[in-house]
């Protein structure tokens, strides 16, 4: 079975029916029964990090109402390793987004194929449906 890691406003757009932002692949993807979907505790930091700065998060009321809609959705969400972090180190510094690059490590470390719409993400040496 596919798995596929959802980076955080793929995730975002997918789960609160904002999916215009998204392409006709993606969506097929993410709506396919077939397929595992993960995500990376990284993303539910950003958006509690977001929001206490005051910022609103689509119609989300914080990460702890993020993580419920992923769990509903039966989306997997996985930790963050020292694999991971030894990754991190490693990547070159095409953007400096802390969040993507946690994310990028998170997907190579576990052979996932990450969906972004992140031009940036694109640069990277990551399997990714990125259109």
């Amino acid at each position: 079975m596919a798995k596929y890691l959802l980076d955080t406003h793929t995730a975002i757009w997918a789960l609160l029916g904002n999916d215009e932002k998204l392409s006709a692949k993606i969506k097929g993807i993410i709506a396919d029964k077939t397929v595992e979907l993960a995500i990376s505790i990284a993303s539910a930091w950003e958006i509690a990090i977001k929001v206490s700065k005051g910022g609103k998060i689509a119609d989300m009321s914080g990460a702890a109402v993020f993580i419920d809609k992923l769990r509903e959705n039966g989306v997997e969400i996985l930790g963050i390793t020292a694999e991971e972090v030894k990754i991190i180190e490693s990547l070159p510094f095409i953007h400096n987004d802390p969040f993507d690059r946690i994310i990028i490590a998170t997907a190579k470390h576990n052979g996932l194929t990450l969906i972004s719409v992140d031009e940036n993400v694109q640069k990277y040496d990551v399997v990714c449906v990125c259109k």
